[in-house]
């Protein structure tokens, strides 16, 4: 009777394992931020009949508010998707704004979604600075000139 020892298929195994680990930790993970009421609540909401204290009554809290003045509503729902190490990459928008008139009445209701989405360049304003990117060693050598005997007191 001849015995044989399998050296290979303990170690195919752990390797398929580990195959399966690192690709189940690839798996794509989601975040979701916001609210935005559904289609049959915004339908609820009539133009030029409701005022904010009735939409916020149908339809929930906005996510913001207008900037400048208090004239709209905006309801915004957004989804990442983060992908191993990768940065998160957003998946899907949605915008819901609610404009008011003067008179405070419903105006318009305005529906937004990602591919409507228009990139915003920021101005960057920056301040100068008098302090320099100076090494410790440069300040402390700098500093040498700048002691009086009269400082140390007698």
């Amino acid at each position: 009777m001849r015995i044989t020892k399998q050296t290979g298929t303990p170690i195919l195994r752990a390797g398929c394992l580990s195959l399966l680990l690192v690709l189940g930790a690839c798996a794509p993970q989601y975040e979701n931020h916001g609210y935005v009421p559904p289609a049959d609540q915004l339908e609820q909401v009539v133009v030029g009949r409701d005022t904010k204290e009735s939409v916020t009554a149908k339809i929930g809290h906005p996510t913001a508010g207008g900037v400048l003045n208090d004239d709209s509503f905006y309801y915004v729902k957004m989804r990442k998707r983060a992908l191993g190490f990768l940065a998160p990459e957003e998946v899907e928008r949605e915008v819901v704004a609610i404009s008011f008139s003067d008179a405070g009445l419903v105006q318009n209701v305005e529906r937004f979604g990602l591919e409507d989405g228009r990139v915003v360049p920021l101005a960057r304003r920056v301040t100068s600075s008098p302090v320099r990117d100076n090494s410790l060693l440069r300040q402390l050598l700098g500093n040498l000139g700048r002691f009086s005997p009269t400082a140390f007191g007698s």
